[in-house]
């Protein structure tokens, strides 16, 4: 079976992002911004599951730009996190590249996709 890395990162990206969100309640006792990264880093790849079951091109196109906003508005929870010092430098880094790889392969799916609608 064929690997899909966009499934596979975006799930392992949620549940790194649902640990973030457990060690910034529990440890940090910080309870909105770490809400907010929770819903909008899990939400990517809930997208991302919705749009594989898009009843057409258009559709499919239309929810991975929906996921590339969440991983986007991620990527903003996160450095508000890091900037008011509630994530450490190093667990800000790699969430970080995490979601720039994320928003990446979205953006180059979402790319692709038009062109061969185009063509």
């Amino acid at each position: 079976m064929k690997k899909n890395v966009i499934k596979e990162k975006s799930f392992a990206f949620a549940v790194r992002i649902v640990n973030a969100s457990k060690f910034l309640t529990t440890e940090k006792k910080e309870f909105v911004m770490s809400k907010q990264l929770l819903r909008s880093g899990t939400a990517v790849g809930a997208l991302y599951r919705e749009a594989e079951q898009a009843e057409s091109k258009a559709d499919f196109i239309h929810k991975m730009a929906i996921a590339q906003k969440e991983c986007n508005e991620t990527l903003y929870w996160l450095e508000l996190l890091s900037a008011t010092d509630f994530l450490e430098k190093e667990a800000f880094e790699s969430l970080h590249i995490n979601a720039t790889e994320l928003m990446k392969l979205i953006t180059s799916i979402i790319k692709s996709t038009k062109l061969r609608i185009n063509n």
